[in-house]
């Protein structure tokens, strides 16, 4: 039944953009983790990427995460010698995620979650106006 599709899609929709939010809310949580050790790498931000994945039951492409990996680039430095994370030279190494863009990215995340809740609502409505008429 194309309304179970559509269910089922939208579910997958839903669960890639929770996945997304959690991923978001790690890398706010850990924005200020520095390393443990003096030169020690601090935390490194997450990004999720997602892609299609055919559901061979239903005969329909559906978003999954594909994976979570770190993003690449150099640890931003401040220049604070009492930190117990700070190398011979006095500098620590800051994790490289920026709230601006993770607020960014959880407002979409959000939007997405939140088209394919309507989805979910309006389809489960058809559903109920199509058991109701068959009464």
């Amino acid at each position: 039944m194309d309304l179970e599709r559509a269910l089922r899609i939208s579910a997958a929709g839903m669960a890639a953009q929770s996945t997304r939010l959690r991923v978001v809310a790690e890398n706010l949580a850990n924005r200020d983790s520095t390393g443990e050790a003096p030169g020690a790498d601090p935390y490194r931000r997450k990004t999720v990427t997602f892609g299609s994945k055919l559901d061979r039951e239903m005969g329909a492409d559906m978003v999954a995460v594909r994976r979570i990996g770190t993003a690449p680039g150099d640890f931003p430095q401040v220049h604070d010698p009492s930190h117990p994370a700070a190398n011979d030279k006095g500098y620590v190494k800051r994790p490289n995620v920026d709230s601006l863009v993770e607020m960014m990215d959880m407002r979409e995340a959000q939007r997405s979650y939140s088209a394919n809740l309507s989805v979910l609502e309006v389809t489960r409505g058809m559903l109920t106006r199509t058991i109701e008429s068959l009464r």
